[in-house]
């Protein structure tokens, strides 16, 4: 186990040591030409990024049959097809870029990923992400057990490679849920609970990841908690923690998509967080291209390098940590292993995601934003957070109006507004 390595991990741990953010994007073509182009693109931007290969909804959930017939009739898809394609087109993708100094990731949003491992060792990659609860729950209807016991084959088999010298990673999806609207206490639970589960089986390589919400300092509590509790929680694994910029409604505005960016960089650098999933400034309109994903990686290290040294985390508990800490202890009380005890906390509300219509989440939970855009608790349902820590339970319902204002806050605060048409009549 001691022996072995991995591409991937030691990479982000040499960029640690030099306190440089490492800047990744969400890249997946189906063509492998294409696919190769925009990795290339990747590696040769100039400066210190991870590749990605993202696969299709296709593989996503198993329909590798579908995934084919789609190659075969010249349909392009919404990522690449790592299974259909088969190891060989993978292997030919990858030569002579991935290595030790351009680690590659996969990520996929699958509830059931066995295959997509299988591939990607097979190809010679390894990393990838997800986690039970962030990659069931939010794509699919497959119940929530069901995914648990596949995630434990799957994680299993990555900790299995440790035997011939590969020390593989998995990053946890779990600060990520649904993109935006969910309290961060929520957010950085489940992060720790799914790397908790990932060591669990083995894994020596984790990452707890967090999604960008609507105020930079309740995230940068969120982050710092995560590292707490990560540091509190993963004796013996090595781990590091990635944000995600803002997954929700994007300014649609070019200058207001970069500014977000930028923020998601301040936030990066500020707390000290190692690793940075772009956006760029076509989000809020279609799928980027390569050379827009190249632009949005150098325009994120440019940021990172104008700021200072990152910010001392807080002296004491705050509210963050104090719900994160609660969740994680409560969860952890339900079982012998979290592999049992994920699944039994929703079914008993302890957990519950705010708006997830998956069958298997309660979804009795609501939030809000306050005036300075903070993430607040409107209802928290059945989960054990008192209102010491925030927990609330109002009768009133969040009303549409306010829902949509809350999802459209960086949109509102970044894109200008356009004056409408005149209603004076005109004059001659």
């Amino acid at each position: 186990m001691s022996a072995a390595r991995s591409v991937f991990s030691s990479f982000v741990a040499e960029h640690r040591r030099s306190r440089t953010l490492l800047v990744q994007p969400r890249m997946g073509f189906s063509d492998p030409a294409m696919m190769r182009r925009g990795l290339h693109a990747v590696a040769g931007a100039g400066v210190p990024a991870v590749g990605t290969v993202t696969l299709d909804s296709y593989t996503r959930t198993g329909q590798h049959d579908l995934a084919a017939m789609s190659l075969e009739s010249g349909v392009q898809l919404n990522g690449y097809p790592l299974v259909a394609l088969g190891t060989g087109v993978t292997t030919e993708l990858l030569d002579g870029l991935f290595g030790p100094r351009f680690p590659v990731q996969v990520r996929h949003g699958s509830p059931q990923p066995e295959d997509i491992f299988a591939a990607m060792l097979e190809a010679g990659l390894d990393a990838s992400e997800g986690g039970p609860v962030s990659y069931c729950l939010p794509y699919s209807s497959v119940p929530l057990r069901t995914a648990t016991a596949s995630w434990s084959r799957s994680a299993t088999l990555l900790a299995a490679q440790a035997d011939r010298g590969v020390l593989c990673h998995l990053e946890s999806f779990g600060g990520c849920m649904l993109g935006q609207l969910c309290p961060p206490g929520l957010l950085v639970a489940l992060s720790v609970l799914e790397c908790l589960f990932f060591a669990e089986h083995g894994v020596r390589s984790v990452s707890a990841s967090y999604a960008q919400q609507t105020s930079p300092d309740q995230d940068a509590e969120a982050l710092w908690a995560m590292r707490r509790l990560c540091a509190e929680e993963l004796a013996g694994v090595d781990f590091h923690i990635v944000l995600y910029t803002y997954m929700g409604l994007f300014p649609e505005t070019p200058a207001g998509a970069r500014e977000l960016l930028a923020e998601s960089v301040r936030l990066a650098v500020r707390t000290g967080t190692e690793r940075l999933i772009v956006k760029t400034t076509a989000e809020a309109h279609r799928i980027p291209t390569v050379e827009e994903n190249v632009d949005a990686l150098r325009l994120a290290h440019a940021t990172a390098l104008d700021q200072p040294a990152p910010g001392r985390p807080p002296s004491g508990d705050t509210e963050v940590y104090l719900q994160a800490r609660l969740l994680v202890d409560e969860v952890r009380s339900l079982a012998p292993t979290i592999a049992e005890a994920l699944p039994a906390a929703f079914e008993r509300g302890l957990l519950d995601v705010p708006y997830c219509l998956h069958p298997d989440n309660g979804n009795e939970t609501r939030c809000v934003l306050d005036d300075e855009g903070r993430l607040q608790w409107w209802h928290t349902g059945r989960m054990p957070l008192p209102a010491a820590l925030g927990g609330r339970r109002s009768r009133d319902r969040v009303s549409a109006t306010r829902m949509l204002a809350d999802l459209s806050y960086h949109r509102r605060r970044l894109d200008p507004v356009l004056p409408g048409p005149s209603t004076e009549p005109a004059r001659a």
